[in-house]
């Protein structure tokens, strides 16, 4: 009897590893990404699923986003403590860019057209935002970022000062299952 109780919560216990929505356990090595499942966490006009992050499978110097933006959505205006390297995979788009963040506030952003198989990348602290200019296709981007869990600052417009921008933290897609335990830095 107590051998089959022992079973049973070894079977609920992978069940509900693998079903769990934060879990790290249960992950396949090989995935296609046209298969996961990609939602907008309140945010209209936005698909998105963490391919490979810190808070959902415990990486560690790196997370890989993919991205969906229906015609017309952009990114709120922002910066983060983070390099960011983005490829769009299918649709255009433009990329605003305060190439130098350090006065007070963003200034007047650079503007940069972007397109199936371009890349670009987003310095530290940098202010940007990315629309979908297309007015029939979808933005569809891979975004790789550096030390995970994202930490984002937004700004109202690009006068708004940088002491202004109000700090989101955890991010949408991380709200859910981030942990305030503290993580040790292994460096």
């Amino acid at each position: 009897m107590a051998r089959h109780i022992i079973i049973l919560v070894a079977v609920f216990w992978f069940a509900t590893a693998e079903a769990s929505h934060c879990s790290i356990n249960g992950l396949p090595l090989v995935r296609n990404i046209s298969e996961l499942p990609q939602e907008n966490y309140g945010r209209s006009g936005l698909s998105h699923t963490t391919i490979a992050g810190s808070v959902l499978h415990g990486m560690k110097e790196i997370e890989v986003w993919l991205q969906t933006f229906a015609p017309g959505f952009r990114t709120p205006i922002h910066r983060h403590s983070c390099e960011e390297i983005f490829i769009v995979l299918k649709g255009q788009g433009t990329l605003y860019l305060t190439p130098s963040s350090h006065s007070k506030y963003p200034g007047n952003p650079q503007e940069f057209h972007i397109f199936p198989n371009s890349t670009f990348h987003i310095p530290v602290n940098d202010v940007h935002q990315v629309w979908n200019t297309g007015e029939q296709e979808d933005l569809q981007v891979l975004d790789v970022i550096s030390r995970p869990p994202v930490k984002v600052f937004m700004y109202d417009d690009w006068s708004m000062p940088h002491t202004a921008a109000k700090l989101k933290f955890p991010y949408y897609w991380d709200e859910e299952c981030y942990q305030t335990t503290s993580r040790k830095d292994e460096l």
